[in-house]
């Protein structure tokens, strides 16, 4: 049944209602009035000040300084694929495969000069039977290796070719922490990879085990087995480096490269000779500390040494350029060839950039004395 019209009292009420809202409204915060469309919003104040900066002008829409580097260095990339005839001494032998057996390899090089020389690590190609060099316009070429040097782990290839992209090489010399480095290379058998970070410091003595011949450079850009033998080039398109090896850790690793500028001068003594020439002298040093000096001195009877940080000679050959030329043991080598020294890396790396038979200045520290003495570097046998 329908209910019945509002009686006299409930219109009462409902009007009372609606004009208490109208009064509770009109008596309302101004925000409420807003916010239901009543009443305009004020203008707003100045928003706050985040930043006192001085405003500089945008950035002007360019060319990516990494993909300008690549370009240029790119197409001299090359990916070096080796053969190598192992024995196998299970040949024949219950079905073991036979006794002589292809081992595939694969790595990285690139082109230094535009009939067909090519730079890349000794590892790549040591004890290679055959050598094949793929550019990444898809030509390829048997190569032929002219030597490499498994102290520095650089090596030289040559194809038969005229007129190949080349790649621009830079000053190693001048190589700053910080600076962009940019990998490429044919990591795990992905052509033409390029990866990019940072050079993190520069002449590495300590990289891949003590007595080292070469300062590398590291960085934090990410190389992987088959970058081995490719370029690390600069912001400015100039191969700086040779990646060679690489350091794994949790969460990231390291990877270092042969600076370009010591590639070329083994690179020339490769192409001249068929091998590269490191100079010694026959001298065993070590590391000198104050505590180290201390035991010395408290139980050696023979050699006493200032309580300080340097070079020792702890033995000489006897024989050797060193023995010649007045080094003895307990004396500290402080500097060679005009350049200061600090640790035994050092010593090592300043007579590697001697010649054999050209006489280079030594000053060494002996009783307290600085003493001026010459020695003529004899060629290292090889195998050490």
């Amino acid at each position: 049944m329908a209910s019945a019209a509002p009686t006299s009292r409930q219109r009462l009420l409902l009007w009372l209602g609606i004009s208490m809202l109208g009064v509770g409204l009109a008596s309302c915060n101004p925000s409420w009035r807003q916010r239901l469309g009543l009443e305009p919003k004020p203008a707003e104040g100045p928003a706050p000040s985040v930043s006192d900066g001085p405003s500089s002008a945008p950035l002007q829409p360019g060319r990516n300084v990494i993909v300008s580097a690549v370009e240029r260095v790119g197409p001299a990339v090359v990916r070096i694929d080796t053969l190598k005839r192992v024995s196998n001494p299970l040949g024949n032998l219950f079905g073991a495969g036979p006794s002589i057996q292809q081992q595939a390899g694969q790595g990285s090089g690139f082109i230094t000069r535009s009939d067909g020389l090519i730079f890349t690590n000794a590892h790549v190609v040591e004890g290679a039977d055959q050598v094949s060099v793929t550019l990444p316009d898809g030509r390829s070429y048997s190569g032929k290796v002219l030597g490499g040097d498994p102290l520095t782990d650089v090596a030289v290839v040559k194809v038969v070719a005229e007129k190949l992209p080349v790649a621009p090489l830079g000053n190693s010399d001048d190589l700053k922490p910080g600076e962009w480095a940019i990998a490429i290379g044919n990591p795990l058998g992905l052509n033409n990879t390029v990866t990019a970070g940072i050079i993190s410091a520069v002449e590495r003595t300590n990289a891949v085990g003590a007595g080292q011949r070469v300062p590398y450079i590291q960085t934090d850009a990410a190389v992987n087995p088959g970058n081995s033998g490719g370029p690390l080039i600069n912001a400015s398109g100039q191969v700086i480096g040779i990646n060679t090896a690489i350091r794994q850790a949790p969460g990231a690793g390291l990877s270092f490269a042969i600076p370009i500028n010591l590639a070329k001068r083994i690179a020339q003594q490769i192409i001249s000779t068929g091998q590269a020439s490191h100079p010694f002298i026959g001298v065993r040093l070590q590391s000198l500390t104050p505590q180290l000096a201390r035991e010395i001195n408290a139980t050696s009877k023979t050699c006493k040494v200032p309580e300080v940080n340097a070079v020792l000679v702890i033995e000489v050959v006897e024989g050797s350029p060193a023995a010649r030329g007045g080094i003895r043991p307990c004396d500290l080598i402080r500097r060679v060839n005009g350049t200061q020294v600090k640790d035994p890396s050092q010593v090592q790396l300043a007579v590697d950039r001697g010649r054999v038979g050209q006489a280079m200045p030594l000053i060494v520290e002996r009783d307290g004395k600085k003493l001026e003495l010459s020695v003529r570097p004899a060629e290292l046998p090889r195998g050490e």
